[in-house]
This record gives structure tokens, sequence and C-alpha cells, in this order.
């Protein structure tokens, strides 16, 4: 399958809210075509180098569908799309007009997984922070019991370093991703001065 490739600096894992303001007319072009069409484009985290000019990618990333789009008054397109499923680039090539092209393989979806009752204080956690994000987050299908879905936001959302979010977007053991999500909570709690 191949599918336009769009590298950035932010790691975007299914279901999850991605805004951009398209500036490149190779991007307004894709977006267009994607629109058009009703055809995701590949979001893969920057390695090396820089959003509008040559850059490297990791080689696992998500597909983005288009939800929403708008003109900004600075005159930029303002898109939104969503996460829906993760892949594997195999190989890259560029068009004439610079965007690249990758020919991709999907990861196989992580099946639902019922959130284990260790884990409910990053349930609570979650819906109380979810609400306060903005409109990127209100049209969001919440499943606050699913496992995956959970870790996915709370990964998205938590200020911790882009390769580690790649790693956690490269992970499908989500049994080890909320050990660490736990992990990580917990630390930042007992950082926390009284």
């Amino acid at each position: 399958m191949e599918a336009p490739l769009f590298p950035l600096r932010t790691v975007l894992f299914p279901g999850g809210p991605l805004p951009l303001r398209i500036f490149e007319s190779r991007y307004i072009d894709m977006i267009s075509r994607c629109m058009k069409n009703d055809l995701p484009f590949g979001v893969l985290l920057i390695k090396k180098g820089r959003e509008d000019g040559l850059a490297t990618t990791h080689e696992v990333g998500t597909l983005a569908k288009i939800t929403d789009w708008y003109q900004g008054s600075d005159g930029l397109l303002g898109v939104t799309a969503a996460g829906t499923d993760r892949f594997r680039l195999l190989s890259v090539r560029q068009q004439s007009d610079g965007l690249n092209i990758g020919t991709i393989e999907m990861i196989t979806a992580e099946a639902d997984m019922a959130l284990p009752d260790e884990y409910k204080s990053l349930k609570k956690i979650l819906e109380s922070v979810l609400d306060d994000l903005g409109r990127l987050y209100d049209s969001l299908d919440r499943r606050f019991d699913d496992a995956v879905w959970v870790t996915y936001r709370l990964i998205e959302i938590l200020p911790i370093d882009l390769e580690e979010k790649q790693r956690f977007l490269e992970s499908s053991d989500t049994l080890a991703r909320l050990k660490l999500i736990d992990q990580l909570m917990n630390s930042v709690r007992g950082s926390t001065p009284e």
C-alpha cells in the first residue's frame, strides 16, 4: 500500500487528534487530494531535519484521516485529522513536487482490552483532564474502559520526550505501556511538594 507522508515533530496515536496549519504547496496539494478522494496520509516523527525541509523519520507512524478544515485569518489552511492505524514504512519515493510517498505495511491493531483494576486511577486522571484540553478532544470517541485507548490518550498528553512517545507508539504490549505510564505518574506524584 502507498500513502503520502507528512514528517512532523509530533507522534500521532490511533484515535488521537492532529491539528495542522498547512503552508507548503506540496502539503496543500496532498491535503486537497486526500480530502477529495477520502484518503489517509502517513504521519512520521522526524529523527533529523526539519518539517519544512529535508528530514529523516522513524519507520513506524500512524495514518491520519482529515476530519475538518478551515481557512485561517492569516490565509493558512487549517486541518484537523485523526489517527487511525499504525504502519511500518518500507520504502520512500519522492514526487517532483517534493512530496514523499511511502510504501507501507499496516501493523495489526491491538485488540480492545478491559482496563485492569489496578490501573483504574489512570482512567480517573484521564477523565479529569480530557475535558480541559479544549475543542480537539471534544469530539473524541471516549473509551475509558479500554486499556489500549487509555494508554494512547495518556501518552499523547503527558509532557514526555518525543522519542519516548515514539517507543510507546512502536509497542504492541498494552500491559507494558500501562505499567510504564503508572510508574511515570507515580514518580511525578512522588516528586510533587506537599
